[in-house]
């Protein structure tokens, strides 16, 4: 058996694609969480940095909306590149005095956040997540052992698919 035979048996690539959607949605939906939890003190301190609260609100509705929808694979390619977007303008608004190393640092995460989240909406979420499950059962697949046999894997980038189906 070779080394490829034997990642695509043990569904390497779907654990890995949750891994990487788990750990690139964890820090919106804290963020997210923690705004929420705290929305006065986070109002007064973005109104110093001049977003109004529609903008919060709206930016705590995104993190925790495009972030559980990463995390679970409920429609990932579309929250991946909401978040991917938000990434770029937070770098581009919130992170460009590059004089200080931590705003430098900042600037950086965001790039490389938004990155990933480009390369997750090329990707897919893979098998283990929500939508795959959701429509096994639409299509009356029961079993996931069935399921796993049966669903047409992603297209690999490197086998020329790049189009975004959602």
């Amino acid at each position: 058996m070779t080394p490829i035979e034997l990642t695509e048996k043990l569904y390497a690539r779907d654990v890995v694609l949750l891994a990487g959607r788990l750990l690139l949605s964890l820090i919106f939906v804290h963020e997210g969480l923690g705004l929420a939890t705290h929305f006065e003190g986070a109002e007064k301190a973005m109104a110093a940095l001049g977003v109004g609260t529609p903008l919060l609100v709206a930016t705590i509705a995104l993190q925790l909306g495009a972030g559980l929808s990463v995390a679970l694979g409920i429609l990932a390619r579309l929250g991946a590149i909401g978040l991917g977007l938000f990434c770029l303008m937070t770098a581009g608004l919130f992170h460009t005095n590059f004089a200080s190393q931590n705003e430098l640092l900042h600037f950086e995460k965001d790039l490389a956040i938004a990155g990933g989240m480009f390369i997750l909406a090329l990707s897919g979420a893979g098998r283990l997540s929500v939508d795959r499950v959701l429509i096994a059962t639409m299509n009356g697949k029961v079993s996931s052992k069935v399921k796993a046999e049966t669903a047409p894997s992603e297209p690999h980038l490197s086998a020329g698919a790049t189009s975004l189906p959602v």
